[in-house]
């Protein structure tokens, strides 16, 4: 497996701020875990746990890397420039996963919605917390969600999604919005942990709807044991207006 030369710093992984609330937004797992719309925010405390320790930011579970991409490691190194001068660095399993060839694709090939890598050309000042910034990384292909790496002057990091490109939108086109539409969320206390359960979620679809008769790994049938012995409420977490319009 190759390691990338680019520097990054040691995983700390981050809880919701006090202004943040948390969700995961996904689509559903058929009638495990329903979904009104094409994607839906579910009470994160109710998804199937996964371990922490399990997550070492060398990405074990997914079995092809491939090698280094210095196009990739280019790219990364000028973000993690312009994040140095503000105090902050990228984490090392962000900088682990899209630095190699293979496992960069990972979310793009198992999206079952067209969702597709996407970083910023730099960093995104944070719109609740000063001296935060964000990173895109992730988007559907309509901009239902768009996910941010996180990152905090302290050193944590986690992932959070809204329904707004805070890259490419002004302020004054944000301020017109619902306020549910630009709110951010978190939904992952590091981006290992995004990265499996999106990754995990979007191949026990596929088994359930395209492939149903390909067998389940340990790992599928763990997850959807838990949704199936009634883990989660029926009724999902708060929609957004894109939601209740049917275009999340």
């Amino acid at each position: 497996m190759g390691q990338s030369s680019l520097p990054a710093v040691e995983l700390r992984p981050g809880t919701p701020p006090a202004a943040v609330r948390s969700a995961w937004y996904a689509t559903d797992l058929g009638d495990y875990r329903p979904c009104r719309y094409t994607y839906q925010a579910y009470i994160y405390e109710e998804q199937a746990p996964l371990d922490d320790g399990d997550f070492t930011g060398r990405f074990e579970w997914f079995a092809d890397h491939g090698s280094p991409d210095q196009d990739a490691i280019n790219d990364l190194t000028l973000l993690n420039e312009q994040l140095s001068r503000v105090g902050l660095a990228l984490p090392s399993d962000f900088v682990t996963f899209y630095t190699h060839s293979e496992l960069r694709y990972a979310l793009d090939e198992a999206s079952v919605t067209g969702s597709w890598s996407n970083i910023c050309r730099q960093p995104i000042p944070s719109p609740v917390e000063a001296d935060a910034f964000m990173i895109r990384f992730f988007r559907d292909q309509q901009d239902c969600a768009i996910w941010y790496l996180y990152l905090r002057p302290g050193g944590e990091t986690f992932v959070v999604f809204s329904h707004v490109d805070f890259e490419d939108s002004t302020p004054e086109e944000i301020a017109e919005w619902p306020a549910e539409d630009t709110e951010v969320r978190w939904c992952s206390p590091t981006f290992e942990q995004f990265a499996y359960r999106y990754w995990l979620e979007n191949h026990i679809w596929r088994h359930l709807n395209d492939e149903p008769d390909e067998p389940l790994d340990d790992a599928m049938t763990s997850s959807l044991d838990h949704y199936r012995e009634g883990q989660v409420s029926t009724g999902p977490d708060t929609d957004s207006a894109a939601d209740r319009e049917g275009l999340g």
